[in-house]
């Protein structure tokens, strides 16, 4: 269901702290005329921790208006609070959406039944694709790939973001998954290897400065060109990395800021970048060619 490059979106806020609507739709646009496979509003890289759920079903709301059907928007409605996921999610429906992120239960750690009983309970309630979002260095607690199997028995449960950082679980998720069942990298350094070990793709932080680059990086993996592929993947690893220089989306929301999308707006306990890290980004979007 899920193939290329899907847009882990930022969230713009105003000087004074609120969504930034005008520049979301004009980031919504820049995405689509780069090509990108669709749109994943309020996620991690979307601040979703820091906007209420009003704003956060908001969001959702703007960037499917925007997106007017042109692509796909799979929308953050994850909590970890079942209950409070499924509000969303219901919400998110009704205003349109195509699918769900849904991240695994943060802080309260559940077992391994627990985020099954989760995932499916939700599914079960929302008719409505569900991707599972797997980030255990934020969450506190990895999905065993077993979970997931049975997991995916669920006719509504599609697709995971698999952002463990470990390729022997990415492996292991790809082996033993349906064919049907869609495996993206949660990662944009490892985009080129899950892709490669026979995943679909990756939902991107990248591509929100650079998503005509990162379209055909994915395109070409998936394609087998190898050979151009992997060269792309090393060109743009210092830029990669660059988004690690501080927590997401720190990073990529001030790069964009010097790309001219936003302001460099954020919400604590998020803060802007260091004056050093800020030196080193701007040397690097000027290598790239991008200010």
């Amino acid at each position: 269901m899920f193939k290329g490059v899907y847009t882990a979106l930022i969230t713009p806020f105003t000087a004074e702290g609120a969504i930034d609507e005008p520049a979301l739709r004009r980031i919504v646009n820049a995405q689509i005329e780069a090509g990108v496979a669709g749109l994943v509003p309020v996620g991690t890289t979307g601040e979703s921790p820091t906007v209420t759920h009003q704003e956060n079903i908001r969001v959702i709301g703007i960037v499917i208006e925007e997106a007017r059907g042109r692509v796909p928007v799979i929308a953050g409605t994850g909590s970890n609070s079942t209950a409070e996921a499924i509000e969303m999610t219901r919400e998110a429906k009704k205003l349109g959406a195509t699918a769900t992120l849904q991240v695994a239960p943060y802080y309260n750690k559940p077992s391994q039944e627990g985020f099954y009983r989760h995932f499916t309970t939700i599914a079960d309630t929302v008719d409505l694709p569900i991707m599972v979002y797997n980030i255990p260095g934020r969450t506190g607690k990895n999905i065993e790939t077993d979970t997931l199997v049975r997991m995916a028995n669920h006719p509504n449960i599609v697709a995971i973001k698999e952002a463990s950082g470990s390729i022997s679980q990415m492996m292991d998720v790809i082996a033993r998954l349906p064919e049907d069942f869609a495996v993206l990298s949660g990662d944009d350094n490892l985009a080129f290897v899950l892709t490669s070990l026979g995943g679909q793709g990756v939902v991107s932080v990248a591509s929100n400065l650079i998503p005509s680059r990162m379209v055909k990086l994915v395109d070409q993996t998936l394609q087998g060109e190898w050979a151009h592929a992997r060269e792309a993947h090393y060109k743009l690893l210092p830029f990669f990395r660059a988004l690690f220089l501080d927590t997401n989306p720190v990073p990529i929301k001030y790069m964009m800021h010097r790309a001219g999308f936003c302001e460099n707006s954020y919400r604590l306990p998020m803060v802007p970048l260091s004056e050093e890290n800020q030196r080193s980004i701007d040397a690097l979007l000027t290598r790239y060619g991008i200010v």
